[in-house]
This record gives structure tokens, C-alpha cells and sequence, in this order.
């Protein structure tokens, strides 16, 4: 059964989570290959794309793949880090955590 503290512990994680994923939507990334930038959030989405002019029509896939790749990971390390204190308010082991025991 669960107890009236645990429960006000859960609706303030849920309300810290939705926080931090306002928060992720505000954040830009932006990753580059040779003159194709992308932008996405930090919930993974795609915000912007520019291509320059000078870029070879051929080349724009694989720019654009590398581009992309490279502006999500990043994305990713982002939002990770920012949920790492709510992982620590539910007792959940963080990074940080794993590393003090040796990890």
C-alpha cells in the first residue's frame, strides 16, 4: 500500500519530469558537416536544417545523415544530464553514483 508521503513523492518526480522536458524543448543543438547544419531540441527534434549553397547536391545525404547523427547524441548527453538529479530524488542509481561504487 502506499503511503501518503510516497505518493506526494511521485506527483512532485512527475511534476519535476515535466519540467525538465519544458526545459529540454527550449534547449538547441546544433551539429555542422561541412556546410549542413542541423538544430534539434532537447527532446530530439528537429528545429532547423540549413544547407549552403556551395554544398554539392550529391554530398547533402550523407552531410545531412552525419549532421543529424551527431545533433541527436548530443541531444541525448543533454537530456541525460538533466535527468540525472531527478533519478537521484527517486533513489534510482545515477552516473555519478555508479562511479562512486567503482563502476
Amino acid at each position: 500500500m502506499t503511503s501518503l508521503s510516497q505518493a506526494k513523492d511521485m506527483y512532485r518526480m512527475q511534476r519535476d519530469a515535466k519540467k525538465i522536458k519544458k526545459q529540454l524543448k527550449r534547449v538547441h543543438i546544433e551539429a555542422e558537416a561541412n556546410g549542413v547544419k542541423v538544430v534539434v531540441n532537447g527532446e530530439q527534434e528537429i528545429v532547423q536544417i540549413e544547407i549552403a549553397e556551395s554544398v554539392p547536391r550529391e554530398s547533402i545525404p550523407t552531410l545531412l545523415t552525419d549532421a543529424l547523427n551527431r545533433a541527436m547524441k548530443k541531444a541525448q548527453v543533454v537530456a541525460a544530464e538533466q535527468m540525472q538529479g531527478l533519478l537521484g530524488q527517486m533513489g534510482m542509481p545515477t552516473e555519478e553514483g555508479m562511479r562512486g561504487l567503482g563502476q
